[in-house]
C-alpha cells in the first residue's frame, strides 16, 4: 500500500511539474532568448545523433516540435544567407541576400533590437565570423560574398560577444586595412589564440574571439569543444545583464560535410552542436527565462540513413548515410523551442515566422 501511495505521489508531482512547464511555455516572456541553427541539418542530419553516440541527444529535451518551409524570393530552394536573413529580420529575400530584403533595403535584425532595448548580444560560428549566418544578424549587404565589407561592418555593429574564425578579413586584407584596429577601438577585448575565458569579466568591455584564418578546423582535425565552451563563455557573459540577452550560435560544418556527401563529417558535426545545445538548455532549465530554439536554414545532400549493403546484399542491421545532391533541399525543417513562449513554435510555418515568433514570445 505505501509502494502504491509513493507512485501515486510521484506521479502527481511529475504532472504538475509537467502543468507548470507547459503554463510556462504557454503564458511567460521570456527574458533571454538563444537561437541555434545547424546550418545544413534536415531531420535526418538531426536523426545521426540518435544513432552515433552514447549520450543521450539534447533533442529529447524538446517538448515543443514544429516545421518550417523555406523558399526565398527568386527561387524554391534557399541558400543560408536568405535562410538566416528571414530569422533575423522576418524578411524573405533573394539567395546570398545578408540582412536586406529583396530589393536590398537593409533591415533592422533581432540582434539590433534587442540591442536597442538594452539587452547584451552574441554570435558564435564554426565557420568565419562573416560567413552567411552569422552575417546576416549584425550585417547589411547585397551579396554573402562580400566578407570584407560585412567584417568592416562588425566593429560598429552592437555585438557584444563574437566567436568564431575569420582572421584574414579583419587583417589580412587586400586593401591593407586592419579592423582587429577598428574592434579595439569599439572597445573589444580581442583574442586571435585561444578561447580564454578571463578571471572575471569586464562589464564595460566587449569580448571578440577570431581564433582561424577562415573557417575553424573540422571536428576531425581537431577543433574540440570549441562550440559548446564559446556558448558557455558566452551565455556566462550575456547573462549578466539585468536587461537580459540574445545569442545565435550556429554549427556552420553541419552544411559542409552534406556538400561533400561525407556522412563521417555530418555526423561529427552533429555531436558537436549536441553538446552546444545541451549547454544551452542547462542554462535555461536553470534560469527559468529563457527561450532556446534550435532549428536549421535548410537541409543539405538530400541525405538519408540508408539501409547498408553488405557484399551485395541489403541489411537492416546497418545503416549507410547516402546523398542524392551535393547542394540543398527543399525539405521542411524541424524548429525544436524550450522555455518561455516554446508554445508558439509548434505547427508549420515559414522560415521568416520564426522572426516573428520570437518577437510575439517576447512582447516586443
Amino acid at each position: 500500500m505505501k509502494k502504491l501511495l509513493f507512485l501515486l505521489a510521484t506521479i502527481l508531482v511529475v504532472q504538475s511539474c509537467n502543468n507548470s512547464y507547459q503554463q510556462m511555455a504557454i503564458r511567460k516572456k521570456p527574458k533571454n532568448v538563444i537561437l541555434l541553427i545547424g546550418d545544413g541539418m534536415g531531420l535526418t542530419q538531426m536523426s545521426t545523433a540518435f544513432y552515433y553516440q552514447d549520450k543521450t541527444p539534447s533533442f529529447t529535451r524538446f517538448q515543443h516540435i514544429g516545421l518550417h518551409q523555406n523558399e526565398p524570393t527568386d527561387a524554391t530552394i534557399t541558400d543560408s544567407a536568405a535562410g538566416a536573413t528571414a530569422f533575423s529580420t522576418g524578411y524573405k529575400s533573394y539567395n546570398s541576400a545578408i540582412g536586406v530584403d529583396k530589393d536590398t533595403i537593409a533591415r533592422e535584425t533581432i540582434l539590433e533590437m534587442a540591442a536597442a532595448r538594452g539587452q547584451a548580444t552574441g554570435v558564435i560560428a564554426t565557420s568565419s565570423i562573416t560567413h552567411a549566418t552569422p552575417a546576416s544578424f549584425f550585417a547589411h549587404v547585397a551579396n554573402r560574398g562580400m566578407a570584407d565589407e560585412i567584417a568592416a561592418q562588425l566593429p560598429a555593429a552592437p555585438v557584444d560577444f563574437f566567436a568564431g574564425g575569420g582572421i584574414e578579413f579583419f587583417a589580412r586584407r587586400k586593401d591593407g586595412k586592419n579592423y582587429l584596429d577598428s574592434l579595439a577601438a569599439y572597445g573589444y577585448l580581442m583574442d586571435t589564440t585561444a578561447l580564454t575565458k578571463p578571471a572575471a569579466w569586464d562589464n564595460s568591455k566587449k569580448y571578440g574571439y577570431l581564433l582561424a584564418s577562415d573557417g575553424m578546423p573540422k571536428m576531425s582535425e581537431g577543433r574540440g569543444d570549441f562550440l559548446p565552451e564559446a556558448t558557455a563563455m558566452a551565455i556566462d557573459f550575456l547573462s549578466e545583464d539585468k536587461d537580459g540577452f540574445f545569442l545565435m550560435v550556429e554549427g556552420s560544418q553541419i552544411d559542409w560535410g552534406g556538400h561533400a556527401n561525407d556522412g563521417d563529417y555530418i555526423i561529427e558535426e552533429v555531436k558537436d552542436f549536441d553538446k552546444a545545445i545541451d549547454a544551452a538548455l542547462d542554462f535555461a532549465e536553470k534560469d527559468g527565462n529563457t527561450l532556446v530554439i534550435v532549428t536549421a536554414d535548410h537541409e543539405t545532400g538530400g541525405m538519408s540513413l540508408s539501409a547498408a549493403e553488405v557484399r551485395m546484399q541489403r541489411t537492416y542491421e546497418h545503416i549507410n548515410p547516402t546523398f542524392s545532391t551535393g547542394g540543398h533541399s527543399a525539405t521542411l525543417i524541424p524548429v525544436y523551442a524550450y522555455g518561455p513562449g516554446a508554445a508558439k513554435f509548434m505547427g508549420i510555418y515559414q522560415n521568416n515566422d520564426i522572426f516573428g515568433l520570437m518577437l510575439q514570445a517576447l512582447r516586443w
